[in-house]
């Protein structure tokens, strides 16, 4: 078939970086994601024009996620924050902002693309090696014998969501129940390949953020009408229940036969013919004295009631994010056929209950050994608790991975601020047959530094909405916020209270300089061991490896977007 239209040659765009286009959509889009930054940072309304669905969210998955981006350089960006989200849940926002602000500040400087991407990977390197080493003045290590600092960290994430709308005892209340979901996942015996349990989230909208609590095993939700005829179930022994895993349709749809052609002889009704075998499968259910049969689909009514006559719970529709949580729990493999079951197929129980919350009803199945719970989760409305559904995960993904690499960075900008001070002072002590090796002058590697530096503070100043003073102090290179409309004579001691991680006070002698103005390098000390840390308050931390890995996705993504020369956009 001809075209209607002639084709349109394809769109060739030189420089792309210096187009006005390209540099105000960075700039909006830098806007957007400097202004969602922190526990005080402004929300966004993601909705389309042609109505639907408002999503009113601060979070880097869900705006990220809800954002129309045309221009394949901000695509190149936002792919990348994506990805590293896809992969650590958590600091999206961080590497977002960093990214678009090392393009800005490498953009002023005006020097060639292969200059600034060879000094900023030895940055990186500068700072990806100070992170991992035991003298890293703004880590802390994470004691799992003590579960303080697992709370703050936990507690870091839920606090820096303001469309959650928790106040100070529902944040401190969900962080503890998010912590206990996630230990009640960590296997007790310790094994080569250890496989953590899984936390299911119960959605329960309307209701108080204090009533939400935490069962080990699993809820499954059924009608008001069943719980009448659950009781008493058959049992293998007093603490054993046998349970059978469907992973198909019970119902005796035809379609779920497979492929092929089905024969059926004059006389015969095939749906009398199923249903038969349907029961017979109900028989040998009972023969090996299953009490639970869960099916991810339907089960035919007459096989229900065959089977709840012979004392045996039936629960249809869990669903297919169920079937994980329900094998890992009971030992149970999925059933696909339903002919020749193997009694190996069946799992176990340790017993049943009902739970009645709210105007919900739940069946509760608890296990043997608690490797699955059930987090029920409750939010004054469907848009808070959508977020919120969303810091949980985040939080139990950061858990996850602080076990892997039992480590934290220090939140509230102090990371970002100790980093560019750190960074400061060694490009200003850096060897000659360094910068010989890396082809480039001291003057250009001390421009570039302080270019990468500024940006690292700027992830800071994203922190303060209301133009408030933001410190630095001259010791540890920790983040200080003063709210505005201070005296002009009063001393920064008398304004500060905590650093933004909360390690620092102000009792401490410190001598402090506005953040970005100009002074002396200095090297930054470390202040693990000051006595703040030990104290009850929760400290402001980060998740170790996701900063991590934003920092280095900034960067290459940053070297990346300046190496372009040609973008080519088709037009068809």
């Amino acid at each position: 078939m001809s075209r209607i239209e002639a084709k349109k040659p394809s769109l060739c765009t030189n420089e792309p970086l210096t187009k006005e286009r390209v540099s105000f959509s960075l700039s909006v889009l830098s806007g957007i994601v400097k202004s969602c930054y922190g526990p005080t940072g402004r929300l966004k309304q993601l909705h389309n024009g042609m109505g639907g669905y408002v999503r009113t969210t601060s979070q880097s998955s869900a705006l990220l996620g809800g954002l129309f981006i045309t221009h394949p350089v901000l695509k190149v960006l936002t792919a990348s924050v994506q990805n590293h989200i896809s992969r650590f849940s958590d600091c999206g926002l961080f590497t977002a902002i960093l990214c678009c602000s090392l393009v800005e500040n490498f953009q002023r400087i005006n020097f060639a693309a292969c200059t600034v991407t060879k000094i900023s990977r030895h940055l990186l390197s500068l700072c990806t090696d100070y992170l991992k080493s035991e003298a890293c003045g703004c880590r802390i290590s994470v004691d799992f014998d003590s579960i303080k600092t697992l709370l703050s960290l936990v507690h870091s994430v839920l606090a820096s969501k303001p469309a959650c709308m928790l106040n100070k005892t529902e944040a401190n209340h969900l962080s503890t129940l998010v912590l206990k979901a996630f230990l009640l996942t960590i296997p007790h015996t310790v094994e080569t390949n250890v496989v953590l349990g899984k936390c299911v989230i119960v959605p329960v909208k309307d209701k108080r953020v204090m009533d939400s609590t935490v069962f080990p095993g699993l809820l499954i939700e059924i009608p008001e009408s069943q719980l009448a005829r659950t009781f008493p179930v058959k049992r293998v022994s007093s603490s054993t229940i046998k349970m059978a895993l469907f992973s198909i349709s019970l119902s005796g749809d035809l379609s779920n036969i497979g492929e092929g052609t089905v024969i059926v002889h004059h006389g015969i009704s095939l749906e009398v013919a199923v249903l038969d075998q349907l029961l017979n499968l109900g028989k040998q259910l009972i023969n090996d004295q299953v009490g639970l049969v869960v099916c991810q689909k339907v089960i035919h009514p007459s096989l229900k009631q065959y089977l709840e006559e012979h004392r045996v719970i039936t629960i249809d529709r869990v669903g297919v994010s169920m079937m994980e949580p329900l094998s890992q729990m009971t030992g149970s493999q999925p059933i696909a056929a339903l002919h020749s079951v193997s009694p190996t197929c069946y799992g176990s129980l340790k017993d049943l209950r009902t739970e009645s919350f709210v105007s919900k009803h739940f069946l509760h199945l608890i296990p043997n050994d608690t490797l699955v719970c059930s987090l029920i989760l409750c939010n004054r409305n469907e848009m808070a608790w959508d977020e919120l559904k969303l810091a949980c995960q985040t939080a139990e993904h950061v858990l996850q991975l602080t076990i892997k690499q039992p480590l934290a960075l220090l939140g509230g900008g102090c990371t970002e601020t100790h980093l560019a001070s750190y960074i400061r002072h060694k490009s200003f002590t850096l060897p000659a047959s360094v910068l010989k090796a890396i082809d480039c002058s001291r003057t250009q590697y001390q421009l570039v530094a302080d270019a990468f530096c500024r940006s690292l503070e700027c992830v800071a100043c994203c922190l303060e909405h209301d133009d408030g003073e933001i410190l630095i102090d001259m010791v540890y290179g920790h983040f200080w916020s003063v709210q505005s409309g201070f005296p002009s004579d009063c001393n920064w001691s008398d304004l500060v209270l905590k650093c933004g991680c909360g390690i620092c006070s102000n009792q401490q002698n410190l001598n402090w300089t506005v953040l970005q103005s100009q002074c002396l390098p200095f090297t930054p000390q470390s202040c693990s061991n000051e006595p703040s840390v030990n104290s009850t308050d929760h400290l402001v931390l980060d998740c170790f490896a996701a900063k991590c890995s934003g920092l280095q996705v900034a960067v290459e993504t940053t070297n990346l977007i300046l190496d372009l020369s040609y973008v080519v956009e088709d037009q068809n």
